[in-house]
């Protein structure tokens, strides 16, 4: 029985020093730049060019979109480029985002659109969830993930 006491504080004081020994998280003052980077791709998603693009969103991006496809970096650049996804407008409410770490940050949204894909006028209304992670100092679209709003 001693010995069971003796390992749960030993095992106690290791958590505790480790959790006291993590680095602090990202918090509150990387939420502007954050916030900054979401704005841009917003208006990239409006007027998109590759640069824009490539800039925001990382290489290893998995976008899950509210019809059931899942676009990597290039299928969504592309779609933009080629107009098969064509945003008119983009209106975004509701935005919180949440600093993890010095390099994670979540971002929920909803986002009401005017759209006009391959040709074809539209309005969407989504929440959205956005993974963003730090990458060479700048903040990037690792994941993303959207819903239909129900009407």
């Amino acid at each position: 029985m001693l010995i069971k006491k003796l390992f749960l504080i030993a095992a106690s004081a290791a958590v505790f020093s480790g959790c006291a020994m993590a680095p602090a998280g990202g918090g509150a003052s990387d939420q502007p730049a954050v916030a900054a980077a979401a704005e841009r791709l917003r208006i990239a998603m409006i007027d998109p060019t590759a640069a824009a693009l490539g800039a925001l969103v990382a290489d290893d991006l998995s976008y899950g979109h509210s019809g059931g496809k899942v676009d990597t970096k290039a299928s969504f650049i592309s779609d933009l480029l080629d107009g098969k996804s064509d945003f008119v407008t983009i209106t975004i409410t509701e935005q919180t985002i949440k600093v993890v770490d010095a390099n994670t940050a979540i971002v929920r949204h909803t986002l009401a659109a005017d759209t006009n894909d391959s040709g074809k006028p539209g309005k969407v209304a989504l929440k959205i969830l956005g993974v963003w992670q730090k990458q060479g100092g700048n903040w990037k679209l690792l994941a993303r993930q959207a819903v239909r709003v129900n009407p």
